[in-house]
């Protein structure tokens, strides 16, 4: 296994914080728009991993449309569905798909994917347990038309 792999899927077996609540939410995506540069990867987990990281402003516009995605797909009074490895200062973030949770907050032999990465180090491409549905693929596409 190629060092790069290694590393990557060692974060993504590494230890996550929730961000819990909304306002947890807001301040992740705030920390990624103040300490964000040129580095981060991102990848819907069913697509193809992307090859080059993005630039600030596809992450920026990623940040808003997961954002809005997040709060009208989950309408809850919580969030629960994003883990980052840091809250402060984050390397690797997991966004669960409201529609595909699982028992993604509790444990599990075969716990769900999530649905979407970001991260500093490449991703590998790991192996969908679940179809994309179309809608999906098309909102996650036109992302970056």
């Amino acid at each position: 296994m190629p060092l790069l792999l290694n590393e990557f899927m060692s974060a993504f077996n590494g230890s996550f914080t929730a961000a819990l609540r909304w306002h947890q939410l807001d301040a992740l995506w705030a920390v990624l728009r103040d300490q964000a540069d040129d580095d981060w990867y991102i990848y819907a987990v069913g697509e193809a991993p992307p090859e080059s990281p993005s630039s600030m402003s596809e992450l920026h516009r990623f940040i808003d449309e997961m954002d809005s995605f997040l709060r009208r797909e989950h309408d809850e009074a919580y969030c629960g569905i994003v883990y980052a490895d840091n809250l402060l200062q984050p390397g690797f973030i997991k966004i669960y798909d409201p529609h595909n949770l699982g028992v993604s907050c509790g444990y599990s032999l075969n716990p769900p994917l999530p649905g979407w990465i970001l991260s500093k180090l490449a991703p590998c491409d790991l192996p969908s347990t679940r179809v994309l549905p179309n809608n999906r693929r098309r909102w996650w596409r036109k992302l970056f038309e």
